[in-house]
């Protein structure tokens, strides 16, 4: 036998006594390459190949830095998803591809459904502006301005900001709690795999019918919001019915009226928006839905809330 130019003359087995030459076995791995399976594998280390390789741990900035781009990178994905729900949910309506059973179905919960507690959230929003304004009115204002403060606090700020509060917690905790039982249970990929677009018979109908229902809802509560500061000016002030209409004709613009009807149809869109983008997004099973649901919640409440700090300066000035 020859190895690397050199003869060999000896077996590599003695047939004899069935035991194997160890010199030749081993140069016989070194030939192929073998590396004996007891030896340890080890990484290469430029510095110290006996050392293991640590990632220097990032310092305060280095942190903010990957928190402001994990924050920037959520933004930019909800952003997104909201912009193309949007989107195929106007073509969606524009064709007339949704459901009208399905509307008049989410309308009535919406809207028929929601009028106690709007009636309720107007009715005490109306009575503590009447109270709190008669307090703070005491000396030489005139006490028919009370009517006028009543009047533009509810229709401008507070009857559709807390009727879109409550709507939150009635309206999108539950479209997102649905819809998320529909994700995680597979419902929604049935309707994929069956040739139907869950835009078309889930979210249009559910949009549409927020956009429908929440004016309506705040008109109502407008109302009784100055009915019920009115007979609290009565009560608590003896401010006259008369005097009351007086001071509200007083300040009175048109405008105002619209501002708010404004305002209810943004916030009518918002909120179910973001309930079914929310809804669609769940995954990780009962818990999941849970924890999509509170995030949905804290969502529409701050969308809410920075779409309300927009309004004035755009256009009350």
């Amino acid at each position: 036998m020859a190895f690397a130019g050199v003869a060999l003359n000896r077996p590599m087995v003695d047939f004899g006594s069935g035991m194997a030459d160890p010199l030749l076995l081993s140069m016989w791995s070194v030939r192929f390459h073998r590396r004996p399976a007891s030896a340890p594998r080890r990484s290469y280390d430029p510095v110290s190949p006996s050392a293991s390789v640590t990632a220097p741990r990032p310092g305060l900035f280095g942190r903010a830095f990957r928190a402001f781009g994990r924050g920037s990178e959520l933004v930019l994905d909800h952003a997104g998803g909201l912009g193309v729900l949007t989107w195929q949910v106007f073509m969606s309506a524009v064709r007339l591809r949704f459901p009208r059973r399905e509307f008049v179905r989410q309308l009535y919960i919406m809207g028929v459904e929601s009028l106690p507690i709007v009636f309720i959230t107007g009715a005490l929003a109306g009575i503590v502006t009447s109270q709190q304004g008669g307090y703070q009115m005491t000396g030489a204002i005139p006490q028919y301005v009370l009517g006028s403060l009543v009047v533009q606090t509810v229709v401008l700020e507070m009857g559709p900001v807390l009727t879109a509060i409550v709507l939150v917690g009635r309206v999108g905790a539950r479209i997102t709690a649905e819809l998320g039982t529909m994700k995680v249970s597979e419902q929604i990929d049935a309707y994929h795999s069956l040739g139907r677009d869950p835009i078309h018979l889930l979210a249009t109908p559910r949009i549409l019918a927020g956009i429908i229902a929440m004016p309506l809802l705040v008109g109502f509560a407008n109302a009784i919001g100055i009915l019920a500061g009115m007979v609290a000016a009565r009560l608590d002030g003896g401010l006259g019915f008369s005097s009351f209409f007086y001071g509200a004709r007083l300040f009175w613009h048109s405008w105002d009226l619209f501002y708010s009807f404004l305002k209810s149809v943004v916030f009518g869109f918002s909120i179910p928006l973001i309930s079914v983008h929310m809804g669609f997004r769940t995954k990780g099973g009962a818990e999941g839905v849970g924890r999509t649901t509170t995030d949905a919640v804290m969502f529409m409440t701050l969308t809410i809330l920075i779409l309300d700090a927009m309004f004035p300066p755009l256009l009350l000035n």
